[in-house]
């Protein structure tokens, strides 16, 4: 096989991934858009190209040798945002991952690595590919060395060969630098010479050849202003022809026999797949994990000591437990264990008997998809002591809970023979009967054996109270949720779907008239062809698939003319239609309802999230989205929708915790917190606080909350970054006690490791102390507000449960249907409403004592909408 080199500008490509895609994060809060892109460039390379040598260059730092030259190079650049510069650890650690070098060199920049190898693999006529997205690299181009140039999609690639150098210029890649010596590179701040632009450099470098001949020719330049220009910026012309030379002899210590691409385990790859969540690449590398089998003796269920504490474990074929399926039903005494067919389960009364004992104490992993699955067999479980699930979510929020199996792994026990058949997914068929009783018995026994080991920790961390009157009540407080349901109207759906055609069969019409013919809208290569060629409106440089078509660059475009603002109006619409109102239909259940899914195991903050369908979010930003909840109404004639929402609960926690008396007045006094913030900020009086000033003011709290970065901050409100920085700069001279906060609580994480909410649930946060600045900073931010946000996540947990009690004592006949966000949605008769309200919001504003007060708003009426 001939060889064959990779060279990638490592920071270059870095920075298209970034930009390329949108904001990823994972369970951890780490964002990884620009390490999901690095990856993907990296699969299609060695896919594509089959090298044999590898390497990825970065740059070591901001000063280089050229600064000697010129004290401005690269002036001017904005910071790297947070979001980005965490990433390149892990990108870095991604490289290695693929066994592919990686290298930095001081005083110098990527460019001039790859340079110096790209030499010295021409030297060797070793074919060369270097991948950047900086066209600085071109200068390199020759028979053995072509640059392939990134453009915005990371993966869509520009081919620069001698050939295609000479076609686009006229001139070889040898003139580049001459080019960038005339024109200069504002990205690079390399001055070049005012006035000159690409093709006024192109032109003289055609007729003169180089920077040097250009000078020597002066004479013979007859435009005035270019001569002046030319006569004037001669040094500034040799400089940045020089700044603009890529060094190809740099003193670096790595050779060609260095960076060899050699094959490799990809255990290093799997597991850091699966801590940045890139499900896909781990679906297409199959790693499900192949276990020894060994043999297992389970008993009849006459020999397991009922009269003790059990751990059980029932389960069904696939992800929903709501509709599919229910397997066996496996119970251990800790010594032997027993599997019951779930028809077997329905006939064993002592056994029926046992389960529905609440002075018998049983273990369980997922107390609520137990509870449902066994009420789906007319068994109501209860005496659940312990879940294993919950539990090892508390002790580590940061680890993915899958099954059982996984757990296990996390607390270093092994389960034989564990036969990975019932994940998501999964499309075996279901196994013999044998085979099924020993993966049910063995599950049951991982239980037990976890239990002990879990309460003990638990108990070490003080989080012992947290399991047992937060977690576990909650869990079965959503399965009841879960298995009610609530009531979707789906003629109201087919109705809102018709209203929606009828407006998307509109728009569609006006697009057509207005482009002047018909042609499909989805088609973004058709659209651009309509836009930019037919219509004429401005457009990037088109690439080989087309014009890009995207939401930002046709928001750019809204007010070019009117066909734009009405293909955003139909992606919008569109999008409503296939997602939510035809969506949704296909998830009502016989008994007309929807049955979400609560996730109480996901975010590291402790907030709960909905799954199949997600009811959190559908979007009511736009009034069509809105309508949407029309058609969930309550489930008896007579009965209402009833919406209690916390308001602004995490910034009373921030009052709470940092103790402000500036927010803390304004929250005891009825003052609108935003108005005050700006009042703070802006330095005006109450009547002064205009709408912008309250917006603004609106985006830096709840920004605050969520550590919020000057980037972040800019982009949300589409201001410069160093406004955005002197905004956040400001609100913290306005509360300092927010700012004393801020600083005690990364002090307190670098001392203990974690931080923890006001119910004392942890989140670990390894990074506080880590060298890298920017890791450090990330996790510094994520110090910030986890406690915030954990604890307005607590509080609201916190008034599930006690409304769950509470509600026991009192003869109303409301139904809890769900939880979004920071609001609880019920169903009630009407003739009950007056009295209801008044208790859910004592019940929801005394959840937690807090040294503000907690204020719930709210409304009713036939619909969620209505209610909203």
């Amino acid at each position: 096989m001939s060889e064959k080199l990779i060279l990638i500008d490592g920071n270059s490509l870095a920075f298209r991934a970034f930009y390329a895609l949108p904001l990823l994060n994972n369970r951890s809060g780490i964002h990884t858009n620009a390490v999901y892109g690095f990856t993907l460039l990296l699969d299609k390379i060695i896919k594509d190209e089959s090298p044999t040598h590898f390497l990825v260059a970065f740059d070591a730092g901001k000063t280089t040798f050229r600064h000697s030259t010129f004290s401005e190079y690269k002036g001017g650049r904005q910071k790297t945002p947070p979001e980005l510069s965490e990433q390149f650890p892990l990108i870095r650690k991604l490289v290695e991952a693929y066994h592919i070098k990686h290298y930095e060199l001081e005083n110098y920049e990527a460019d001039d690595i790859i340079g110096t190898l790209a030499k010295e693999a021409a030297d060797k006529k070793m074919e060369t590919i270097i991948i950047t997205g900086d066209r600085d690299l071109t200068q390199l181009v020759n028979d053995y060395v072509s640059v392939y140039y990134t453009k915005k999609g990371v993966t869509d690639i520009d081919h620069y060969t001698p050939e295609f150098v000479q076609d686009k210029y006229g001139f070889g890649p040898d003139k580049i630098i001459d080019l960038k010596g005339l024109m200069g590179d504002k990205s690079d701040n390399i001055p070049g010479v005012p006035g000159v632009g690409e093709k006024t450099a192109i032109k003289l470098l055609l007729e003169y050849g180089t920077v040097e001949e250009v000078i020597s020719h002066l004479s013979d330049i007859k435009a005035k202003k270019l001569n002046e220009n030319l006569m004037n910026h001669q040094a500034d012309a040799l400089m940045s022809k020089q700044l603009a030379t890529i060094e190809v002899n740099a003193p670096i210590e790595m050779s060609l026999e260095d960076i060899k691409l050699e094959s490799g385990s990809d255990e290093d790859k799997i597991k850091l797949f699966k801590e940045l969540e890139f499900k896909q690449m781990l679906e297409q590398m199959n790693t499900a994990p192949v276990v020894e089998q060994q043999d297992m003796k389970i008993v009849d269920i006459k020999n397991i000591n009922l009269e003790g504490t059990t751990a059980i474990f029932i389960d069904c074929f696939k992800d929903n437990y709501l509709v599919n399926e229910v397997l066996p039903l496996a119970i251990t005494d800790g010594s032997q264990t027993a599997v019951i067919s779930s028809e077997e389960l329905t006939k064993n009364q002592d056994l029926k008997n046992y389960l529905e004992d609440a002075t018998k104490n049983k273990y369980v992993f997922d107390a609520k998809k137990t509870v449902i699955l066994a009420r789906r067999s007319s068994i109501e479980i209860r005496g659940i002591d312990f879940d294993v699930m919950l539990a090892s979510y508390l002790l580590d929020p940061s680890k993915t809970i899958v099954d059982v199996a996984e757990t296990a792994k996390l607390h270093s026990i092994t389960i034989p023979n564990n036969e990975q058949i019932f994940g998501k997914g999964a499309k075996m068929a279901i196994p013999e009967a044998a085979e099924l009783n020993e993966y049910f018995a063995r599950q049951a026994m991982t239980i037990y054996q976890l239990t002990a080991q879990m309460k003990s920790a638990l108990e070490n961390n003080e989080q012992m109270k947290l399991h047992d009157e937060l977690e576990l009540p909650l869990s079965l407080v959503l399965a009841d949720m879960e298995y009610r349901g609530i009531k979707v109207d789906k003629q109201a759906l087919i109705d809102m779907q018709e209203e929606l055609k009828t407006r998307i069969d509109e728009l569609v019409a006006t697009i057509y008239q207005l482009a002047g013919h018909e042609f499909n809208i989805n088609s973004p290569k058709q659209l651009g062809v309509i836009l930019f060629e037919e219509l004429g409106l401005p457009a990037a440089k088109k690439t080989k698939t087309g014009y890009s078509t995207a939401v930002d660059v046709l928001e750019g475009l809204r007010d070019q003319h009117e066909i734009i603002a009405a293909i955003l109006d139909y992606r919008q619409l569109a999008k409503l239609q296939s997602t939510y109102v035809e969506g949704l239909q296909k998830m009502i259940a016989e008994d007309d309802k929807i049955h979400t899914r609560f996730n109480q195991v996901l975010a590291q903050t402790g907030r709960l999230s909905s799954v199949e369908p997600n009811l959190q979010n559908i979007p009511i930003r736009l009034e069509e989205g809105r309508k949407i909840r029309k058609a969930f109404t309550a489930s008896k004639p007579g009965w209402v929708i009833f919406a209690a929402d916390y308001s602004q609960i995490e910034l009373r926690v921030l009052a709470h915790i940092t103790e402000d008396k500036s927010m803390m007045d304004a929250f005891n006094h009825g003052i609108d917190i935003h108005t005050k913030t700006a009042m703070e900020v802006f330095d005006v009086e109450k009547d002064e606080v205009n709408a912008d000033m309250r917006r603004q003011a609106k985006a830096v709290n709840f920004g605050i909350v969520y550590g919020i970065s000057d980037y972040g901050l800019s982009q949300s409100l589409g201001i410069s970054r160093p406004a955005a920085a002197k905004f956040i700069e400001d609100y913290l001279e306005s509360f300092p006690n927010v700012k004393q906060y801020m600083d005690d609580i990364i002090q307190q994480a670098k001392q203990d490791g974690y931080v923890s909410t006001l119910l004392n649930r942890r989140r670990y946060i390894p990074d506080i102390t880590a060298r890298n600045y920017n890791v450090r900073g990330f996790a510094e931010r994520t110090a910030m507000n986890t406690p915030i946000q954990g604890s307005a996540a607590d509080i609201i947990k916190l008034a599930m449960v006690n409304y769950a009690q509470e509600v026991k004592g009192t003869d109303f006949n409301a139904e809890l249907l769900l939880q979004v966000h920071d609001e609880l949605i019920f169903e009630v008769p009407e003739d009950e409403i007056e009295a209801f309200s008044l208790f859910v919001k004592n019940v929801m504003e005394n959840a937690l004592e807090l040294s503000v007060p907690l204020l719930v708003e709210s409304s009713y009426g036939a619909s969620w909408y209505e209610a909203k």
